[in-house]
C-alpha cells in the first residue's frame, strides 16, 4: 500500500512533500503574469513578453545558485531562502509602481527563488533515502508537485477575478507557509557520509563517473524540450490551426494531471525491475509516440490521446533522472548535479519557445510538430549509445552469527 510506504519515509521527507504541494498550490502569479502586466501595469503584449523573457533568466541563475547554497549552508537553508526570495520578488511586483525595468528586476528575484527550490528538494530527498527508497520518494515528490500545479492556476484564477492583490497575497502567504513547514520539520543539516561503493569512488574513476552522470543529465534535454515546446505550441495550434476554444488547452492540463495521479505510483512499482537505460528508452518511445500522433493525425482527439501517451514518458524520465544522480554521485556533489538537472529545464524554457516561434513564423506549424517528434527520437538513440552505470543495490544485511549450544 503506497500510504504505508509513504508513512515509512523519514518525517522530514514527508514534511518536504507537504511543503512542496503547498508551494505549488500557491503558485498563483506565474501562470497569470502576462495578463497582470498587461491589464494592471498597462504594458503592451510585446513589452510583457520581453519582460518575462528577461526575468526568466532568474530560473537559470536560481538553478546554478542552488548547488553552492546547499553545499555551504545546508539543504534547509537553500529551500527556505528560495521561498523567501520568491515571496520578496512577488511582493515587489504587487506593490511597486515604477519603470518597466523595475518589474524585470523584481521578477528576476522571484524566479531565482523558484529556480532554487527544485534542485534543493531533490538533494534533500537524496540525503534522506537509501537507494531502494529513492524511486518511490521521487515519485511521491513529483506527484505532490503536479497536484499542486493542477490546483494553483485554478485558485489563482479565482483570486485574480476578485483582485490581483489577492492573487499576489495568496501566493506569498502559501509560500511562507511552506517555508515555515520546512524550517520547523527539516533538520538544519541532512548531509551524511557516502555509504555505497559507487559514491565513495575518487580519483580518475570518480571523474569518469561524474562525466557519465553529467552527460546523461544533459541528454535529458531531449525529453524536457518537447514538454516546454508543447506548453508554447499547443495553445497556438488549438486556437489558430484547429480553430477551437482555448478551453481545450485546459483539458490537456487536466488530462495530464489525471494521468500523473493515476499512473505515477503504478509506474514506480515496476521501475526497479528494469535498468536505467531501458527506462529512458521507454520514456523516449512514449514521448515519440505521443508526438507522432500529433504529426500524422493532428486533430482534437489526437491532442487528447497524445497527452495521455507522452505524460507516461514524462513520469518515467522525471523519476529516473534524479534517482540516477542520487545513486551515482558522491554525496558532496549531489546538490551540484541536481542543480544541473534544473538548469537543463530552465534552459529549455528560454531557448525552446523562441526557437519554435521563429520556425512557426517562417514555415508554419507542421515543421514545429515534426521537430517535437524528432527531439525525443534523438534522445532515445543517445541513451541507447551512452555508457549508463548499473543501478545501486542496497547492501545485503549481514547474517547473525550462530550461537553455540550450551
Amino acid at each position: 500500500m503506497w500510504l504505508t510506504r509513504f508513512r515509512a519515509l523519514p518525517r522530514p521527507l514527508r514534511m518536504l512533500v507537504y511543503a512542496s504541494f503547498i508551494n505549488r498550490a500557491g503558485m498563483f502569479v506565474f501562470p497569470l503574469l502576462a495578463v497582470y502586466l498587461v491589464q494592471s501595469r498597462h504594458l503592451s503584449t510585446g513589452e510583457a513578453g520581453v519582460l518575462i523573457s528577461v526575468g526568466s533568466t532568474g530560473l537559470l541563475a536560481g538553478s546554478l545558485l542552488s548547488g553552492p547554497v546547499c553545499a555551504r549552508a545546508g539543504r534547509r537553508a537553500a529551500l527556505v531562502s528560495s521561498l523567501l526570495l520568491n515571496a520578496a520578488g512577488y511582493l515587489g511586483l504587487a506593490l511597486v509602481n515604477g519603470p518597466t525595468w523595475t518589474y524585470a528586476v523584481l521578477l528576476f528575484v522571484a524566479l531565482v527563488g523558484m529556480g532554487m527550490f527544485s534542485p534543493a528538494a531533490n538533494t534533500l530527498i537524496a540525503d534522506l533515502t537509501e537507494p531502494g527508497e529513492r524511486p518511490f520518494a521521487y515519485t511521491v515528490s513529483y506527484l505532490a508537485n503536479n497536484l499542486g500545479m493542477g490546483v494553483g492556476p485554478l485558485l489563482g484564477g479565482f483570486a485574480a477575478a476578485f483582485s490581483y492583490q489577492l492573487m499576489f497575497a495568496g501566493n506569498i502567504l502559501l509560500g511562507l507557509l511552506a517555508a515555515v513547514t520546512i524550517w520547523l520539520f527539516v533538520p538544519a543539516d541532512t548531509r551524511r557520509a557516502a555509504t555505497s561503493s559507487s559514491t565513495a569512488t575518487t580519483g580518475r574513476a570518480g571523474l569518469l563517473r561524474d562525466i557519465d552522470v553529467a552527460v546523461l543529465v544533459l541528454v535529458s534535454f531531449c525529453y524536457v524540450a518537447p514538454l516546454i515546446g508543447l506548453e508554447y505550441t499547443l495553445p497556438l495550434a488549438v486556437t489558430t490551426v484547429l480553430h477551437s476554444s482555448v478551453a481545450l488547452v485546459g483539458a490537456v492540463y487536466t488530462i495530464n494531471s489525471v494521468v500523473v495521479v493515476s499512473a505515477s505510483l503504478l509506474i514506480e512499482k515496476r521501475i526497479k525491475a528494469y535498468s536505467t537505460r531501458v527506462l529512458l528508452i521507454v520514456a523516449g518511445l512514449l514521448w515519440s509516440t505521443g508526438m507522432a500522433v500529433l504529426v500524422f493525425a493532428f486533430s482534437l482527439p489526437a491532442v487528447l490521446l497524445s497527452t495521455v501517451v507522452w505524460t507516461l514518458g514524462e513520469i518515467i524520465a522525471s523519476v529516473v533522472v534524479p534517482t540516477y544522480i542520487a545513486d551515482h554521485v558522491a554525496e558532496h556533489r549531489v546538490s551540484g548535479f541536481m542543480a544541473l538537472n534544473a538548469f537543463v529545464l530552465s534552459s529549455a524554457r528560454l531557448v525552446v519557445p523562441m526557437g519554435l516561434g521563429f520556425i512557426w513564423q517562417t514555415q508554419g506549424h507542421r515543421p514545429v510538430l515534426l521537430l517535437l517528434l524528432l527531439t525525443p527520437v534523438v534522445g532515445m538513440v543517445a541513451f541507447a549509445a551512452l555508457r549508463i552505470r548499473p543501478a545501486v543495490r542496497p547492501a545485503p544485511a549481514l547474517a547473525e552469527p550462530a550461537t553455540a549450544s550450551p
